[in-house]
C-alpha cells in the first residue's frame, strides 16, 4: 500500500475502535475529565468533530480547485460544535468522523497520489500522504485522550504509532520548548519498539531528530514507539509511563516533559 493508503486504514482502525466506545457512553461517561487538561470527555470528541469537518471542507476545496477556506469557516465550526450539549457533540462526532474517513477512502489511486492540499498554516500544499497523516496524529492523541479517561494504562493504536514515527510533517520544533533547557544542549539515543528504530534526539535550539546517532550520546531513552509519541504530545505523566521506559544520562524524564508540555 502507499503512505496514504497505510495512514487511510489507519485512521479506518481507529474511528471504528473509539466509535464503538463513545456508542456506548452515558451523560456522566460524557462529563469525565478526560486526558486533555480542562476538558471533559464530550469537549474531546467535539475537537475531533469540529476537526473532521474542517478537514472535510478543507479536502472538497483541493478537490474543486478553490482556496483554503480560511479562518473565518474554522471559527464558525468551533462555534457550532462548542455549542452543543455532551450528547450532541458525541452524536455529532460519531457521523462527522466516519464521513471524513469515507470520503478518504473513496479517492482512488490517481487522486490519492497526485491530488495536493492547503492545509491554511504550512507555507505549500501537502500530498493527501501528509494531510491524512496530520488527521491520524490528531485522532490517534485525542483518541488515547477519551480512552485514558476511563484506563490509565491506554496505549496508542499499533498502526497509529507506526505510521506517525517518522511521518512528515516533523513537527517536533513547534512541539519542544528549548528554553525550558535553559541553555543546555544534548544529544540523546532513542530506541524504541513496536516499531524499532534508532535515531537522535538533538536537545538545542531548534529541538530535532534525525538517524546520524552519536558513538557515544550524551543520555540515551528506550520506550515504545507509541510512549515516544505521547512524550513528546506531553502525554507521558508519570502515572502514564509505561514500567518499560528506561533512560540514563541526560536523559532526564522529568526534564524532557517540561521541553515537550503538550498541546
Amino acid at each position: 500500500m502507499s503512505n496514504a493508503d497505510t495512514v487511510i486504514a489507519a485512521l479506518r482502525t481507529g474511528h471504528d475502535t473509539l466509535a464503538g466506545l463513545v456508542s456506548g457512553f452515558s451523560d456522566d461517561d460524557l462529563a469525565r475529565s478526560s486526558g486533555a487538561a480542562d476538558w471533559d470527555i464530550s469537549q474531546v470528541l467535539s475537537h475531533l468533530g469540529s476537526g473532521a469537518e474542517i478537514a472535510r471542507a478543507v479536502l472538497q476545496a483541493a478537490l474543486d480547485d478553490r482556496p483554503h477556506p480560511g479562518p473565518d469557516f474554522n471559527q464558525t465550526v468551533w462555534d457550532k460544535w462548542n455549542a452543543r450539549t455532551r450528547r450532541e457533540r458525541a452524536d455529532a462526532f460519531l457521523q462527522t468522523s466516519q464521513t471524513l474517513i469515507a470520503f478518504y477512502e473513496s479517492l482512488d489511486a490517481g487522486t490519492r497520489e497526485k491530488l495536493r492540499i492547503d492545509l491554511g498554516f504550512l507555507p505549500a500544499p501537502v500530498d493527501l500522504a501528509t494531510a491524512a497523516r496530520m488527521r491520524l496524529n490528531e485522532f490517534a492523541l485525542h483518541s488515547w485522550d477519551v480512552r485514558v479517561g476511563f484506563d490509565e494504562h491506554a496505549t496508542l493504536a499499533p498502526d497509529a504509532s507506526a505510521a506517525l514515527l517518522h511521518g512528515k510533517p516533523d513537527l517536533l520544533a513547534w512541539l519542544g520548548k528549548a528554553d525550558q533547557l535553559d541553555g543546555r544542549s544534548a544529544v540523546l539515543q532513542v530506541t524504541t519498539t513496536e516499531p524499532a528504530s534508532v535515531f537522535a534526539l538533538r536537545l538545542e535550539t531548534p529541538i530535532s531528530v534525525d538517524f546520524d546517532v552519536p558513538e557515544q550520546p550524551d543520555g540515551a531513552i528506550a520506550l515504545p514507539a507509541e510512549a515516544w509519541l505521547r512524550l513528546v504530545s506531553g502525554r507521558l505523566a508519570p502515572r502514564y509511563t509505561p514500567s518499560e521506559v528506561t533512560a540514563t544520562g541526560a536523559a532526564d524524564l522529568d526534564l524532557l516533559r517540561s521541553v515537550f508540555p503538550g498541546y
